[in-house]
């Protein structure tokens, strides 16, 4: 029962951003829907939606990361650094390339450094979450603008720019898409294998399928599939399958569902909720790598609400803020609602202050009908 209110929670999510891409399209003759700007919208997504993949767990355990935007600058004035400064943006040959992934690891360390500093503090010490992110917001922001100097820090090289501006070959892309499509739909047809497939079983695997040709679609069309979505990508099935087929992910819920049964059940709390937050961290330096690559350039002050848009996709994608309940699937979903709606103002010449308007007015609106939808109980008999 409950995943079949959880399965028609999303497709009603689902229903609503196509909604929402079809009057775009008209508002915007036919701009919104080519496939330039669907592939160019999935490349701005892919970053809100790694880091709303790591904030779906900490929220699920009943937690808050404020951090992550600033730990995104932070890790992509690292690499601007190792880039300029430290001469690894100048080597010739194959030395280009491994300084590249150095560069990559560099960044993804500095991410999980601050993930590991806030995670010891809130599980070691028992200080609250928001308080010790908050600080670490500050603090990264800080570093981040005293390492650069208060200034942009470019050029990158070419080999390290592409893991934020590559796209992998249309025909490629293709067949990487009608793989996934049709692993997708087996999978869906397996798990309901055996029973009596109800309209919201075919309605699930419709849209799949219609999701999946409007992809196949827009990257063939174009110039392919970015680099930082097919990264997304990966780590979206990851978190998925951690969240629903393994024990760590029947852990997570349960930690956030009951803290107190989960440790009387024998749950490593501390264990598990260190694990999540320095993962988080990991990921946020990643996304700083993969925007210092896109732009070209590593700026102290990027980064800045990323960890507001995050906690927006989490919410939109149904996760509840007291922990407990949510889907990594519905953050994806809700990464690329925001993602829609900040390309289509932009489209339609929407201020950014009319912007953050509306934005803040979604997300109230989604957390409203979320607790109307929990607290709703039916009257016994």
């Amino acid at each position: 029962m409950k995943n079949r209110l959880v399965d028609g929670r999303f497709v009603r999510s689902v229903l609503a951003l196509l909604a929402v891409m079809v009057i775009l399209a008209f508002l915007t003759d036919g701009t919104f829907n080519s496939e330039r700007n669907l592939t160019n919208l999935s490349r701005q997504v892919a970053i809100n939606g790694i880091l709303a993949i790591g904030m779906t767990f900490v929220i699920l355990i009943g937690g808050i990361d404020l951090s992550v935007g600033s730990v995104v600058a932070l890790s992509g004035v690292v690499a601007g650094v190792l880039q300029v400064n430290y001469g690894l943006g100048t080597l010739e040959g194959s030395a280009l390339w491994v300084g590249a992934f150095v560069t990559i690891g560099a960044s993804i360390f500095t991410g999980l450094a601050c993930g590991i500093f806030n995670g010891w503090l809130i599980t070691r010490h028992r200080i609250a979450p928001f308080i010790i992110t908050l600080g670490m917001m500050v603090i990264a922001r800080g570093l981040a603008l005293i390492v650069a100097k208060g200034a942009a820090i470019a050029p990158l090289s070419d080999a390290f720019n592409s893991v934020g501006q590559a796209y992998v070959p249309p025909l490629y892309s293709l067949i990487l898409i009608a793989v996934a499509g049709l692993g997708g739909i087996a999978l869906r047809l397996k798990a309901t294998a055996g029973t009596r497939r109800e309209p919201l079983d075919w309605l699930m695997t419709g849209i799949f399928v219609v999701l999946t040709l409007l992809a196949g679609w827009a990257f063939y069309g174009y110039r392919g599939l970015p680099l930082p979505v097919l990264i997304f990508a990966i780590f979206g099935v990851i978190g998925i399958v951690i969240l629903q087929k393994t024990r760590l992910g029947r852990f997570v819920l349960a930690i956030g569902g009951n803290p107190d049964a989960a440790w009387l059940a024998g749950v490593p709390i501390r264990k598990i909720s260190f694990g999540i937050y320095a993962a988080i961290g990991a990921l946020a330096g990643l996304s700083g790598a993969i925007l210092a690559a896109r732009l070209n350039g590593a700026l102290p002050t990027s980064g800045e609400l990323f960890e507001l848009d995050a906690i927006a996709a989490v919410v939109i994608g149904g996760t509840s803020l007291r922990g407990g309940i949510g889907t990594v699937r519905g953050s994806i979903l809700g990464a690329f609602f925001i993602g829609t709606l900040n390309n289509g103002m932009s489209l339609l010449d929407i201020t950014e202050f009319y912007q953050k308007v509306i934005k803040g007015l979604i997300i109230i609106l989604a957390v409203w009908f979320d607790t109307r939808e929990k607290s709703f109980t039916p009257a016994k008999k």
